[in-house]
């Protein structure tokens, strides 16, 4: 008889985002005709810069050659894109080594999969609100533990993340051993100064725990006390693992790639307090269950790195930040309380009224035809927010921004 995992009988029945894609494809059956726009997805709009096209379909040609074609590639990655990382973190006065870096196919996926080397006894801290990721893997690993009556998990610590502390979290009171943290913020857009990221690792250095800290959005940091790296911060190499994305930064949310960095010197422990290196751990993860990501998608992401490639990179990130400082200015112009879109795409809005945020959801996709993402999909502290992203076209930001203004 086969027996499932029957953590994965715990979780919602759907996926948070595969609901609102439930409603929107049923708004659309009804009303074939709308024009829809969608400001709560967190996909891209703009195509791909023009040196990752150029990278990318030389490296098809090569794999035409029987001279140049490859087969499997180093599980890591090739050493040709690792470079280029180092040289990036480097420039924000971050060494690291070749055998720290991994490249997979996003930050999604890494963010789920650490848990693999990761004891199933470990207290996990998560914000509140948060991206759902971290919860639901928590819930499918079993280590969530069991559902409280107010909804929440036993042997999660949620770190609530409220307007009146701009939505920055506090330190944990009790001990917890894994913490993840996203910055900046998905979904609020929040960020931490150098000195409130030091915080988080001295805790993480005086506890033993791990930080696993989620970078995706880095490429849209634009004030100078945010750090780019946590690595930035002394002590930081020896306990946290830091995600990044090249999804939002370089629009590869169809390409998929990105890299997780594990330092030589992180460490965690077995039960009888022996240290084990993390780096081994995950190495011997990715050799066995990843087998790399393609070498024409690797191409493209080194292009990134290039002078061109940069150039390229950066408009289009100037032109998603417009876009949410549109949406932001908007928002207060209205009177609304807003939060984000200064270092990040998203802008995080409190509901008119303080409406519920599914209701607020579907209040706009009838009467309007714009989209927005409910707060309450990233955790319970995101009731009565939504979250609206910069990164559909200009054009259509405008023109949802007009058609808000209007209804509200």
């Amino acid at each position: 008889m086969a027996l499932i995992n029957e953590h994965y009988l715990e979780l919602s029945e759907n996926y948070f985002y595969t609901e609102m894609d439930k409603r929107i494809n049923a708004f659309c059956v009804t009303h074939p005709k709308s024009n829809l726009i969608l400001l709560g997805t967190g996909d891209v709009s703009q195509p791909l810069p023009m040196a990752v096209v150029d990278a990318m379909t030389e490296a098809v040609k090569e794999l035409s050659q029987k001279e140049t074609f490859r087969g499997y590639g180093p599980g890591q990655g090739y050493r040709f894109l690792i470079d280029k990382i180092i040289k990036d973190y480097q420039s924000h006065g971050v060494s690291l080594v070749a055998d720290e870096i991994f490249v997979s196919d996003g930050a999604k996926t890494d963010a789920a999969n650490i848990g693999h080397i990761l004891g199933r006894d470990n207290i996990i801290a998560i914000t509140d609100p948060v991206y759902p990721v971290y919860e639901n893997a928590t819930i499918m690993s079993g280590r969530a533990g069991h559902q409280t009556d107010n909804g929440k998990w036993s042997n999660i610590v949620y770190l609530n993340c409220l307007p009146e502390n701009g939505f920055k979290p506090q330190l944990p009171t009790e001990k917890v051993d894994v913490i993840y943290l996203c910055y900046p913020n998905n979904p609020t857009g929040a960020t931490l100064t150098r000195q409130e990221l030091k915080m988080w690792v001295d805790y993480a250095l005086q506890n033993h725990s791990l930080i696993i800290y989620d970078g995706a959005y880095e490429a849209y940091i634009t004030e100078k006390d945010v750090p780019h790296s946590i690595y930035e911060i002394k002590g930081a190499k020896k306990v946290a693992i830091e995600i990044r994305s090249f999804s939002k930064t370089a629009g590869f949310t169809g390409l998929r790639c990105s890299y997780t960095v594990v330092p030589q010197e992180l460490v965690a422990y077995t039960l009888d307090d022996e240290k084990v290196q993390l780096n081994k751990l995950w190495l011997r993860r990715q050799t066995t269950c990843f087998n790399g990501n393609s070498y024409i998608v690797q191409r493209g992401a080194e292009a990134i790195f290039s002078r061109e490639g940069k150039k390229q990179v950066n408009e289009k990130i100037q032109y998603y930040l417009t876009n949410a400082e549109i949406i932001r200015t908007e928002f207060q112009k209205l009177g609304l309380q807003v939060f984000g879109g200064v270092n990040s795409p998203y802008v995080w809005t409190k509901t008119p009224q303080g409406e519920n945020s599914w209701k607020f959801f579907q209040q706009m996709l009838s009467e309007i035809n714009v989209v927005t993402t409910p707060g309450i999909g990233f955790g319970q502290n995101g009731e009565g927010y939504s979250r609206f992203s910069g990164f559909n076209s200009r054009e259509n930001t405008l023109e949802a921004m007009d058609r808000i203004k209007h209804w509200l």
